[in-house]
C-alpha cells in the first residue's frame, strides 16, 4: 500500500502540496491528474525519495522496488534485447553469479531464485515487449546506436515494463508511442501484477486501463474510484452542487450584513442588531469551486474550393531508394475528416508529407487545386522552434506587416496569453511549445490541415479544445495520431496504411483495436448468420419488462445520486472533526455512481434486446 500522509513541499517559495494525504491500494491501476504544473512530475519524483518532503511523509512497504522511465537509453552498441533484459538488474546480477559461483550451496541458492522469478523465459518475454512497442524481432538484435531518441525512449519503457517494480510510474509514457503501441501499452497494464500510477493525458487510456483517479487541485490530492470520464462527471456535479451552496450563503451573509447596516445606529435594534454581527461571524463564505481554465483553439476559416481539392492517380512516392507506398489512388474534398491507421514504419509520415507536397511523387499524378493551402503540423516542428524568440517574435516573421495588437489576438486565439507572448519559446511547457506550432501551421487559413500527433505534450483540457475547433473548422482535416479519443470524435473516414498501399477501412476504431489486440491480421469473416427467428409475443413482453425495470432502477438510483449530492453540499460536513462522515459519504456516492453506470449498460443491452426482437 502505498501512503501519502499530510505532505508538504514548496518549488522556489511557490507551495504545491499543503497538507496533502492519499492512499493507493495494493495492486490497483491510478491515473494521477491534474492542471499542468501543479505538481505530478514532482509527486513522482517525492514518492522515488528524489526529493525530501518538507512535511508529513510517504510511505511503501519494505523492500518494495519502484521504478519509472527517467530519460532513454543510451546510445550504445547493446542490442535493444539485450539492454531490455538488463534492466532487470537482480536477473542479471544472478546470471553472472551462475557463470562464477563455486560454493554447491550458493549455486543452489542461485538456480532456485533463477527458477523463482522465471529467469529462462526472459527473452521470449522481453522480446514480446519490444514487438508491442513496435520493434519487430530482426530489430531487436540492431544496438541502441541506430535508433533516434523517440525509439531510445521505447526502449526505457521496455526496460522498466519487462523488470515489472512493484510500483510502476509513467510519465505520460504514450507521448512517444504511435496509436498501435498505444493500444498495446493499454492492454499490458490491465494485466500487469503491481501497482500502477500513471500521469496521462489520454482518456482511452485513463478510461479502459485504470481502477481509480488521483487528482492533485489546489495543493491537494483526492482519490476517486473509476475511470476518468466517471471522475469528470462526478467533479462537474460537485462543482454544480459546491458553486449552488456558495451562492445561498452569500446571499445569506447579503441579508444579514444590510440588517446590521440598517439597525446599528438603532438603540431600538441594537440587540437583534449584534445577535445578527454574531452570525455572521459564525457564517463559513464557501468559496465557488474554481473552474478549469478554458482551453481555446481558433482556426481561421479558410474559403470554400470546388471538390475535389486534391487527388492522387497511381501515386507513388519513397525516399530515393524502393518506393514506400504505390500506386495510390486517393481523393480529399474540402469537408473531409480522415485518420491514417497503420503499424510504425508503414508509411502514415510518408503519406502526410506527400499529401503536403514535402515530398514529391516517383510516379503517377498529384493534382492539387490551384488555390489549395496546405498547413501541415508534425511533432519535430515543435523542436524546430527558435527557443531564445518569444511567441510574438515567431509570428511578427510569419506576419510583418500585421499590427501588434492583430498578432497577440491571434496568440490569444490559441490560449497564448499575453505572458506567454513575451516569454522566450525555451521557457514555454511543451503544451505551449505546440500551441505555438499549431498557430504557425494554422495562419494562413488552410483548406487542408495535415495533424501528425498534434496531442503530444496537451493536457486533457486542450484536447477537448482542439476536438471542438477542428469540429468547426470548415477545412478538410488529414489526422495521425495515437489518442483514440480525438480520432473517435473528430474522424468520419478511417485509411489504412498497409503493405505499401493506402486503401479505406470499413470498419470502425473499435474493430482497429480489437483487431490490433487480437494478432496482425483480421479475424476471418464470419459466416452468415441465419436470419433471427421473429420472436414471441411473450418474449416481447418479457423483453419490454426488463426495459421498464431496468428504467425503475436507473430512476432509484438517480435519486439515490442527487440525494447524495445534497448531502456532500453541506458545509458542516467539510469541517476538520466530520473528515470521516466525509469520507463516508464520498464512498456512497462513488459505489451509487458505479452502480449508475452499471444500470445504465444493462438498460442498454435490454433496449438492444428489444429492438432485435422486432418491436
Amino acid at each position: 500500500m502505498l501512503k501519502i500522509e499530510d505532505i508538504t513541499y514548496s518549488v522556489e517559495g511557490r507551495p504545491l502540496f499543503e497538507g496533502a494525504s492519499a492512499t493507493i491500494p495494493t495492486g490497483h491501476k491510478v491515473g494521477l491528474v491534474g492542471r499542468n504544473g501543479a505538481g505530478k512530475t514532482t509527486l513522482f519524483r517525492l514518492i522515488r525519495g528524489e526529493l525530501a518532503l518538507e512535511g508529513g511523509a510517504i510511505s511503501i512497504p519494505n523492500r518494495a522496488r519502484i521504478g519509472g522511465v527517467a530519460q532513454e537509453v543510451p546510445s550504445s552498441g547493446t542490442s535493444l534485447l539485450d539492454t531490455v533484459l538488463a534492466a532487470d538488474t537482480e536477473r542479471a546480477a544472478l546470471m553472472a553469479e551462475a557463470e562464477t559461483a563455486t560454493d554447491p550451496h550458493r549455486i543452489a541458492e542461485v538456480q532456485a531464485r533463477l527458477a523463482d522469478i522465471d529467469a529462462w523465459s526472459a527473452e521470449g518475454r522481453a522480446s514480446a515487449i519490444l514487438r508491442g512497442l513496435g520493434f519487430e524481432p530482426e530489430k531487436q538484435l540492431m544496438p541502441c546506436s541506430a535508433f533516434s531518441g523517440g525509439w531510445r525512449m521505447r526502449v526505457a519503457l521496455a526496460g522498466v515494463l519487462f523488470a515489472q517494480p512493484d510500483y510502476l510510474l509513467l510519465d505520460e509514457p504514450t507521448n512517444y508511442l504511435d496509436l498501435e503501441g498505444a493500444l498495446w501499452l493499454e492492454a499490458y497494464l490491465q494485466k500487469y501484477p503491481h501497482t500502477v500510477l500513471i500521469i496521462s493525458h489520454d482518456r482511452g487510456l485513463l478510461n479502459r486501463a485504470v481502477q481509480g483517479i488521483l487528482h492533485l487541485d489546489n495543493k491537494k490530492l483526492t482519490y476517486w474510484q473509476g475511470g476518468y470520464d466517471q471522475f469528470a462527471r462526478q467533479m462537474a456535479e460537485r462543482r454544480a452542487v459546491q458553486a449552488a451552496e456558495a451562492k445561498k450563503v452569500e446571499a445569506r451573509r447579503a441579508h444579514l450584513q444590510s440588517f446590521v447596516d440598517r439597525f446599528k445606529a438603532k438603540a431600538s435594534k441594537a440587540v437583534q442588531a449584534q445577535s445578527r454581527v454574531k452570525m455572521l461571524e459564525k457564517l463559513t463564505p464557501i468559496a465557488a469551486p474554481e473552474e478549469a481554465k478554458k482551453a481555446v483553439f481558433t482556426f481561421p476559416p479558410p474559403e470554400e474550393l470546388s471538390p475535389p481539392i486534391l487527388t492522387l492517380d497511381g501515386a507513388s512516392v519513397g525516399y530515393g531508394g524502393p518506393p514506400v507506398l504505390r500506386r495510390l489512388s486517393l481523393r480529399i474534398d474540402q469537408d473531409d475528416r480522415i485518420a491514417l491507421l497503420g503499424r510504425n514504419g508503414e508509411g502514415k509520415s510518408t503519406l502526410s508529407k506527400l499529401l503536403a507536397a514535402k515530398l514529391t511523387a516517383s510516379e503517377g499524378k498529384v493534382t492539387r487545386s490551384s488555390k489549395l493551402r496546405i498547413g501541415y503540423f508534425a511533432q519535430h516542428q515543435v523542436d524546430e522552434l527558435y527557443i531564445d524568440e518569444t511567441p510574438l517574435q515567431h509570428v511578427q516573421r510569419v506576419r510583418p506587416a500585421e499590427h501588434q495588437a492583430r498578432l497577440r489576438a491571434r496568440l490569444a486565439g490559441f490560449g497564448l496569453m499575453a505572458d506567454q507572448a513575451e516569454t522566450a519559446v525555451g521557457r514555454l511547457s511543451g503544451g505551449q511549445k505546440a500551441r505555438l506550432s499549431l498557430l504557425l501551421a494554422t495562419i494562413d487559413a488552410p483548406h487542408l490541415l495535415i495533424l501528425d500527433e498534434p496531442t503530444n505534450h496537451l493536457d486533457i483540457e486542450s484536447r477537448e479544445a482542439l476536438v471542438e475547433a477542428l469540429t468547426e473548422y470548415s477545412g478538410a482535416v488529414v489526422l495521425v495520431s495515437h489518442d483514440m479519443h480525438l480520432l473517435g470524435l473528430v474522424a468520419d473516414r478511417l485509411w489504412l496504411v498497409k503493405g505499401g498501399a493506402v486503401e479505406p477501412y470499413t470498419g470502425d476504431l473499435e474493430d482497429y483495436r480489437r483487431m490490433l489486440l487480437a494478432g496482425d491480421e483480421p479475424a476471418k469473416p464470419a459466416a452468415p448468420k441465419e436470419k433471427p427467428k421473429k420472436a414471441s409475443r411473450d418474449e416481447v413482453l418479457a423483453l419490454k419488462a426488463e426495459v421498464r425495470k431496468c428504467e425503475d432502477r436507473l430512476a432509484k438510483l438517480n435519486d439515490m445520486r442527487d440525494k447524495l449530492a445534497k448531502k456532500l453540499a453541506d458545509p458542516a460536513l467539510y469541517e476538520d472533526d466530520r473528515k470521516g462522515d466525509l469520507g463516508v459519504w464520498n464512498g456512497k456516492y462513488a459505489e451509487v455512481m458505479e452502480a449508475l453506470d452499471r444500470a445504465e449498460a444493462l438498460w442498454l443491452s435490454a433496449q438492444e434486446k428489444l429492438e432485435v426482437a422486432g418491436a
